[in-house]
């Protein structure tokens, strides 16, 4: 596989770091964050030590310099753990990785070279009044000398209230038309940035909540790119590595409720009738389903994680393969439902309880809903078949 020949480029216990950060830190905090809401704070810390929240990061910016594939498989083993914990290290990753494509040799230095001394990005894109149309926003920055005033109500923006920086997208002051658009690193200690508290069904640790910037000042040096590059970065540096780790943690999320619920089954014997759940035919036949469609993901997530670094290391755009991208997160988001479904039906009432399989299954609603949603991404796929453009930045479109 192409992850274990990457792996071997580096020192041989790499992925051995990770799974002991997961098994000692991120599988044992998280029901208990899923209970109290609690933001995995300590979990990322233990995957910084292990040098993974710099994964995709060079190594004179204190990063692993590894691939998209090894990040993929990252988030995929995460996700196996905790769903939370595995969106707020996608999100994390992929803000870092927008600073690598696109920001200068000063950001790099200042954002980046202290991610495993714990310093914690995520994207803030989406905005109440677009709703999932993430990239689509209303708030527009303006000037106030060399600097900038960033004015925006934020919505759904993962680690809110909680991240170093905020990767943040608003339109270009005095923006032309809708596609110009510009981002910025903005520090989370700036003053000015209000978050509010998060409380829903799944995914309850990652504090995907609202945040507002009022007056937030940001210097010309955080601007990322230049005025007007917005659409660039949103194609070639913010979706592609979302839609991967995405996808990648909704699979973990399937695989760990498939693995949750072989355990039960095979363990729990009916006394009445001496046989385990496993020994019935009809609890055979769904896990077996479940199986095949846990199964098709992972070949797809390395085939596209491969292509990721491909297009990375050629200098090309990775939003050539933007739609496969978006089918991966589509598929892996129903599988990850669907399995979830099957788990907490063949375990019965020890798996309605609450506990690791009833949160795999609250969980995974939310991977429908993230954007692009899979209702607005089968539109893409749907268009993209047929020969029609996105217009994801038309007037009256998506």
């Amino acid at each position: 596989m192409a992850q274990e020949n990457l792996a071997r480029k580096i020192d041989g216990d790499v992925y051995a770091r990770l799974d002991a950060a997961i098994d000692a830190t991120v599988t044992v905090n998280a029901d208990r964050n899923d209970k109290e809401s609690r933001f995995p704070r300590e979990n990322l810390r233990a995957l910084s030590e292990a040098g993974w929240t710099g994964v995709l990061n060079e190594v004179q910016h204190g990063g692993l310099g590894l691939a998209h594939v090894d990040f993929a498989e990252a988030a995929y083993r995460i996700g196996q753990a905790d769903a939370s914990t595995g969106l707020v290290y996608v999100m994390h990753v992929g803000a870092a990785q927008t600073i690598n494509l696109f920001g200068s040799a000063d950001q790099k230095e200042r954002w980046l070279k202290s991610n495993n001394g714990g310093l914690l990005g995520t994207y803030s894109t989406s905005e109440r009044a677009t709703g999932g149309h993430w990239w689509y926003n209303l708030s527009e920055a303006s000037r106030d000398g060399e600097d900038y005033l960033v004015n925006a109500e934020k919505s759904f923006t993962t680690s809110s209230g909680q991240a170093d920086y905020y990767v943040v997208q608003t339109r270009t002051p005095g923006a032309k038309d809708q596609a110009d658009i510009v981002f910025f690193i903005v520090d989370g200690k700036a003053e000015g940035i209000e978050s509010r508290p998060w409380d829903a069904l799944g995914v309850r640790a990652n504090h995907s909540g609202p945040i507002r910037y009022s007056n937030v000042r940001v210097p010309r040096r955080d601007r990322l790119g230049t005025e007007g590059q917005g659409k660039e970065i949103i194609y070639g540096g913010v979706s592609p590595v979302y839609l991967i780790g995405l996808g990648a943690v909704w699979e973990g999320v399937a695989r760990g409720a498939l693995d949750a619920a072989v355990a039960h089954t095979t363990s729990f014997v009916h006394k009445d009738r001496n046989k385990s759940l496993s020994d019935y035919q009809a609890i055979r036949q769904e896990l077996g389903a479940a199986k095949v469609l846990v199964e098709t993901l992972r070949p797809w997530r390395n085939e596209l994680a491969a292509r990721l670094d491909t297009l990375w290391r050629a200098g090309k755009p990775q939003s050539e393969i933007l739609i496969p991208l978006t089918e991966f997160k589509v598929h892996a988001a129903e599988v990850a439902n669907k399995v979830a479904a099957t788990a907490l039906t063949v375990t019965g009432g020890y798996g309605y309880h609450r506990g690791p399989i009833e949160r795999s299954y609250r969980d995974a609603r939310a991977a429908i809903a993230m954007g692009p949603s899979n209702v607005i991404a089968r539109d893409w796929i749907g268009k993209a078949l047929v020969g029609l453009p996105l217009e994801l930045f038309y007037e009256g479109g998506e």
